[in-house]
């Protein structure tokens, strides 16, 4: 069956406020209905790394952490491919145990959480970053909410109330991170290790996306997207979900993805019925807009909507 895509949000024109927009960030995002669907950021492995604090608006590099290091770390981790986030605990306490890093794997098939412990900066230099490290086993989920307040103050003002009500229910699991991408979209949660990006999440959402991830499933309507697939295969899963339903989060897998003419992909994903074909087309908002609380300049935002989708009737074999 066939359907077109509902009408891109329209943009707004230029206010007077905080840096000139109308008001902050996240909140002119949600007045305008900016896309979530497709947003999630490129990541397919992390390096976590526990530093309280403070953070400047580049955490890694104005952060406590050995300016050496810092930039030594960096260098690696963009040749190896794997993103950089410090975490704290809500409070910015540090763990009973001391400081602590983790290797994260994103990757469809091969997720996994892997934590271990360093007193010295320097220890970091020594971390691989093609491989988990040697010994235990991975652990379980993580959450990561976006509080950096120097990078956008909406990460800090929404980000910081859901991490405190994510730590009330799994103390041990919830972070506190440094910027994940999408400052428009805080409060911003990331649940590793599937790299699941949720937005606009608010505080009295926790519970459910604990008992959500736990059960397998997602929160489709606060899901930006999976951080290991492309955008345009994030994009076709959403509408995939509204489609059939489907909230299982390893439910309608890609297995291919075709670039059409134009801003064109046609995506086909695995379903307990059989295949499901979506075709999906990028497109702008209707006139830039500043899209984070400290931008100075006006900037585009790429959206996907519907042009068809294909799946076999419930109930097919």
């Amino acid at each position: 069956m066939t359907r077109s895509g509902a009408p891109l949000p329209a943009a707004e024109p230029l206010r007077p406020g905080v840096h000139g927009i109308a008001e902050r960030c996240a909140p002119s995002a949600e007045r305008r209905a900016d896309q979530l669907p497709g947003s999630a950021s490129p990541v397919r492995r992390w390096l976590l790394v526990e530093q309280p604090g403070p953070w400047g608006r580049d955490a890694l590099q104005e952060s406590n952490v050995d300016s050496a290091v810092a930039a030594a770390l960096a260098a690696r981790a963009s040749a190896a491919g794997v993103r950089v986030v410090l975490v704290r605990r809500p409070g910015r306490v540090p763990t009973a145990a001391g400081r602590r890093w983790a290797y994260v794997d994103s990757r469809p098939g091969r997720e996994g959480i892997w934590w271990r412990s360093y007193a010295e900066h320097r220890e970091l230099l020594r971390v691989r970053l093609d491989e988990p490290p040697a010994g235990a086993g991975p652990a379980g989920a993580a959450y990561l909410v976006c509080a950096h307040g120097n990078h956008d103050a909406c990460c800090a003002i929404r980000g910081r109330r859901v991490a405190a009500a994510l730590a009330a229910l799994r103390p041990e699991d919830t972070w506190e991170c440094s910027h994940v991408g999408g400052d428009r979209f805080a409060a911003n949660v990331v649940v590793l290790p599937h790299g699941l990006y949720y937005g606009h999440v608010p505080a009295d959402a926790a519970a459910l996306l604990v008992r959500a991830h736990e059960q397998g499933r997602v929160v489709p309507e606060l899901l930006r997207g999976r951080s290991s697939l492309p955008a345009p295969v994030q994009a076709a899963q959403h509408y995939a979900r509204l489609e059939l339903g489907e909230d299982r989060l390893d439910a309608l897998a890609p297995v291919h993805l075709e670039r059409l003419t134009g801003q064109r992909w046609r995506v086909t994903l695995t379903a307990a019925t059989g295949a499901v074909t979506v075709t999906v087309a990028a497109g702008q908002m209707r006139a830039p807009v500043r899209l984070t609380c400290s931008s100075h300049q006006l900037e585009t935002v790429r959206v996907f909507g519907l042009v068809a989708i294909e799946a076999p009737p419930m109930g097919a074999q």
